[in-house]
């Protein structure tokens, strides 16, 4: 099927969101130019294809660019943050600072490299604690550095976007998982973990969580380079909430399964005490992002697991 959008540039092009969008544009025949820092680790991740190319350049880079080697590009997807894992990373706050610099120095390479559309990658991180179901318009009160920069980021971005006459989208984006997801999340801990034989230690699990699979993920951002609306914000999610302890359960059963275990292993509920600042619910309303593009999640928590849990298998032995 071919695309309106025929080039697309991304920054965060190593994460599992930026990888699964990559695949994306690869099946639809879409051009890409990943902006990737030249001593990643995980440069490696991204798809050896001829449609993918690599350009070497660090958020701190963007703003003196030379961009005379590449082509006019239609979209611009940025999702490169420093310090997003981690209570103490999350309230770093002279680096959360700076990305806010950093997105509004994409907005501008964006504009130089012709894009007509800018999307950025916000979080839930935004809203702070509600027991809403999230959407567009649910009051923003972050509690952290991280979600107050988000926030920041996006309304900044979108000002600049008028500016320089581009089309703007922001995306607050709730728990995605899948392959070349971050070592540090809860799901990649407790794999790590139910692979080794250890049992996880966890809150009580009480937790109501949204999880959406990175492929799901990437798929709603192609379609939002395509069919997003411009001034939108919108939440992605997969728009079904179950208990956190659900979740961990069906890691450890298929962690068993997958590596052939009698029994799963028993996750340790309760030997974590929630944070002060504990989120208890996340659930995404979708409803505006399906109207504009269609996009409904195709893949069951069941199904994206079993396919993390191989992932993890293969690179980490």
């Amino acid at each position: 099927m071919e695309s309106a959008v025929r080039q697309i540039g991304i920054t965060g092009a190593t994460g599992a969101i930026g990888i699964a969008l990559i695949n994306k544009c690869i099946e639809h025949g879409v051009e890409v130019y990943a902006f990737v820092r030249r001593d990643s680790v995980r440069i490696s991740r991204i798809p050896s294809h001829p449609l993918v190319h690599l350009v070497y350049c660090a958020l701190d880079e963007m703003a003196s660019f030379d961009m005379s080697d590449l082509p006019r590009l239609d979209v611009f997807y940025h999702f490169a943050w420093m310090k997003a894992f981690g209570e103490k990373a999350r309230n770093d706050l002279r680096t959360q600072i700076k990305n806010i610099d950093y997105a509004v120095d994409a907005v501008s390479l964006a504009k130089r490299l012709g894009c007509r559309r800018f999307i950025g990658a916000g979080s839930q991180a935004e809203y702070g604690r509600t027991k809403e179901v999230l959407r567009p318009d649910t009051p923003c009160c972050p509690e952290n550095g991280y979600g107050m920069a988000k926030l920041a980021a996006g309304q900044m971005t979108r000002l600049e976007c008028l500016r320089l006459d581009m089309e703007h989208v922001w995306v607050r984006v709730l728990s995605v998982y899948g392959p070349c997801d971050g070592e540090g999340t809860l799901v990649m801990s407790v794999i790590k973990d139910a692979i080794s034989g250890i049992a996880p230690a966890c809150t009580k699990g009480e937790q109501l969580w949204d999880y959406l699979y990175s492929k799901d993920a990437g798929k709603a951002f192609y379609l939002l380079g395509e069919k997003g609306d411009s001034g939108k914000t919108y939440v992605l999610g997969n728009g079904n909430s179950g208990s956190l302890r659900t979740y961990i359960d069906k890691i450890c059963e298929a962690c068993a399964e997958i590596s052939l275990v009698s029994s799963p292993i028993r996750p340790l509920y309760g030997e974590i005490p929630y944070s002060e600042k504990q989120v208890m619910h996340l659930e995404a309303d979708l409803s505006e992002l399906t109207g504009d593009t269609g996009f409904v999640p195709m893949t069951s928590f069941e199904e994206g697991i079993r396919d993390t849990i191989r992932w993890y298998i293969k690179t980490h032995g």
